[in-house]
């Protein structure tokens, strides 16, 4: 008895995992780290420290295909009326390349919105702006957190992170945009 009381002392509740957000330390003001991330293939690294020389927006999510993500939060920005003004805009995922090729292509099909859908598979994009969360109890490890950076030059102008890691408010293109 002893032992499986310090076990479930051990461990947090899944729901305190899947929901508890740290605070962020990424502030406006700083850089975009120069990590590389995957486009398409693991062969084909992209830096947007590099890429984001203009304006632009970096959308983080849990995870390609999750019904938030596929079913409204990506496609409000593609759909979105204001996405051309934003300038270059990425979505990073903690999946791999593969996946997010494939992601892409089923929500933009003709490729139009020219939204880039970018792969961070070790995590160390999302860690390297202190976005990650332990998604283990749902996603099986380390996830980003559900977020849109306003970037303009390399450097971050406006960040909203969702406070609970996944739900869809402030992240949401409407109110990015």
């Amino acid at each position: 008895m002893f032992a499986a009381r310090r076990l479930s002392l051990a461990r947090p509740a899944a729901s305190r995992l899947f929901h508890s957000s740290p605070r962020v330390c990424i502030k406006v003001g700083d850089a975009i780290p120069d990590v590389e991330l995957m486009e398409n293939s693991p062969g084909n690294k992209i830096s947007l420290a590099n890429e984001l020389k203009g304006n632009g927006v970096i959308v983080g999510v849990p995870a390609a295909y999750s019904p938030s993500c596929s079913e409204s939060h990506i496609p409000g920005y593609i759909n979105s009326p204001k996405l051309k003004a934003a300038g270059s805009v990425f979505v990073v995922s903690v999946n791999d390349a593969f996946v997010m090729k494939a992601w892409g292509k089923s929500l933009d099909p003709s490729g139009k919105s020219g939204i880039r859908f970018l792969a961070d598979p070790s995590v160390a994009f999302t860690k390297a702006l202190d976005l990650s969360f332990d998604g283990s109890s749902i996603f099986g490890g380390d996830r980003s957190k559900r977020y849109a950076l306003v970037v303009k030059d390399g450097v971050i102008k406006e960040i909203h992170v969702e406070p609970d890691n996944t739900g869809l408010n402030v992240s949401a293109a409407e109110k990015v945009l």
